[in-house]
């Protein structure tokens, strides 16, 4: 496949590479596995079936997950660059998308540093409680400051602001270090150290009077459940949330490998273990729920929830509660926020490298601008009075009309627009043992289109009709609305800004060349 620039070399400097696979895949986990796996993919699961929402969930991880991680592992590693680099290299009128993509991340990246910040605030609390007898009023009053209005105030709360400021120093200072010491290290040190703290926290869960009766709750199956398509549409949401695909970051990922690296057989090992860690911590979260239950004297349904109210209300409640309730505390929240560090790098990581790319800087230059900026907003809107309200309201429409929306709007794109998917599966092939074929081609062409499209359109029916979350119609047009079109019609300016002639654009050597003629094996998914 040629590249769309057609061009000859011109000045560029050497992209960065992971030192291995095992580094990019340690790295790919750590982007997976983030907060959303810890405190959604539970009460998701017990919400829709219990034990039988496993079928569901496979499915959908066969079926959508694994096949749209491949494609993002192509379009990276393929065109050797950052979102938009590499969607204009597959065809010049595309780059907009991968802005887009861009433009997304960017959003999550300055609410997520808040949640980190409460997460070590909180791991801090854990040691005495701090929180009382009223786990809820400490949370929204005490410790946040929550006023009602949730248009901005800029009344800073210092107990959020400084933590959020060393949140974005040492995010800094790893970014900085690049792709091998910073990136890939931080994940390296991270993923290992969040699954050892989590198993012992699983064990020391398991151990709890009424742990038996929150399992019981999460996994017997109601197979009815099965016969509901909201189930199913349940399952491939928690997919496509927790596996990071469909918003520039595995493109990305993908474009810092090795030119001959295992693509698919890399991808199987990101799902499953993705998926590993979510029923991981379900078993975790569900055991100490239903000793919150029995300690209560209600039913489990009573006590599980989810996000920001599973871990900054029930939890601390457990925690009171609960022997060893301080360790397990401080097992709990800081595995927030490492999950959420190794996620956040990866978010930034999708900004940082577009902005090298299309401008020709060094990373130090790129970090320091992309970083710095993120860092000023981040702290000016979420460490004040009103920042639940913005974080709430931002990562309701990234999520479901962004990450969504990008992400039909790509695979449409590329199979049926640019029809690039022969040339694709045809370059995963060359590199990987595990091959994909006829039904990997319609799985993407035909299934994720559906899927997406289904998902997108009823959310955007859903909320137009209803106003996301009661806040006053002024406020959603500016921080729902608003950002969620104008990133879309950004993107489309953004790509019509020229490349830096210092940019690797039209470098010969950043691109893999394939031989498309070569024979797919006959071992085909």
């Amino acid at each position: 496949m040629s590249t769309s620039t057609g061009a000859t070399a011109a000045p560029s400097r050497t992209r960065e590479e992971f030192t291995g696979r095992w580094a990019f895949i340690l790295a790919a986990i750590g982007s997976a596995v983030g907060l959303g796996n810890i405190w959604r993919f539970p009460y998701v699961a017990y919400e829709h079936g219990g034990g039988a929402f496993v079928i569901p969930y496979l499915v959908a991880l066969l079926t959508a997950g694994i096949p749209l991680l491949f494609l993002d592992y192509a379009i990276g590693h393929r065109f050797r660059g950052s979102a938009p680099m590499a969607f204009r290299r597959m065809s010049r009128w595309t780059e907009a998308i991968g802005w887009w993509q861009v433009l997304i991340c960017a959003v999550i990246g300055v609410y997520y540093a808040a949640i980190i910040a409460w997460s070590i605030m909180y791991t801090w609390f854990s040691l005495d409680q701090r929180w009382g007898d009223d786990p809820e009023g400490f949370l929204f009053s005490t410790y946040l400051q929550q006023v009602k209005d949730p248009n901005p105030s800029f009344d800073i709360v210092p107990g959020v602001f400084w933590p959020m400021v060393a949140v974005w120093g040492v995010l800094l200072l790893i970014m900085g270090l690049g792709i091998r010491r910073g990136v890939a290290l931080a994940s390296m040190i991270g993923i290992p150290l969040l699954v050892v703290m989590f198993v012992v926290l699983v064990i020391i869960s398991l151990t709890l009077p009424g742990a038996m009766q929150g399992l019981d709750a999460l996994f017997t199956p109601n197979w009815a459940a099965l016969k509901e398509p909201g189930v199913w549409i349940a399952a491939y949401g928690q997919i496509f949330f927790s596996l990071s695909v469909g918003f520039g970051i595995m493109i990305t990922y993908a474009s810092y490998l090795k030119k001959r690296t295992n693509l698919t057989a890399s991808g199987l090992v990101v799902g499953f273990s993705n998926s590993g860690f979510e029923i991981l911590a379900g078993i975790g979260v569900f055991s100490a729920l239903g000793f919150m239950a029995q300690a209560s004297g209600v039913q489990v349904s009573e006590v599980a929830g989810s996000g920001i109210g599973l871990a900054f209300i029930a939890f601390p409640t457990l925690i009171s509660q609960a022997p060893a309730g301080a360790l397990i505390g401080v097992l709990f929240f800081a595995s927030l926020v490492i999950a959420g560090f190794t996620s956040l790098i990866s978010i930034l990581e999708v900004v940082v490298s577009a902005v090298k790319d299309k401008l020709g800087w060094d990373r130090w230059t790129a970090v320091l601008v992309v970083v710095g900026i993120s860092a000023i907003i981040s702290i000016s809107l979420f460490s004040t009075t009103t920042g639940v309200a913005m974080l709430d309201t931002m990562d309701a429409f990234a999520n479901n009309f962004g990450i969504v929306g990008a992400a039909l709007v790509a695979v449409i794109v590329v199979m049926w627009i640019a029809r690039r998917g022969g040339g694709l599966v045809a370059h995963l092939n060359s590199v990987s043992s595990f091959r994909v074929g006829r039904v990997y081609r319609i799985l993407v062409g035909a299934v994720l289109p559906v899927l997406l499209g289904w998902m997108w359109i009823e959310w955007i029916r859903e909320n137009a009709a209803t106003p996301y979350g009661g806040y006053p119609t002024d406020f959603l047009a500016v921080y729902g609305w608003g950002l969620a079109i104008g990133s879309v019609v950004l993107a489309v300016l953004l790509s019509l800004i020229p490349w830096s002639h210092k940019s690797s654009l039209h470098a010969e050597e950043s691109v893999n060349e394939i031989d498309h003629t070569a024979p797919v094996a006959s071992k085909e998914s």
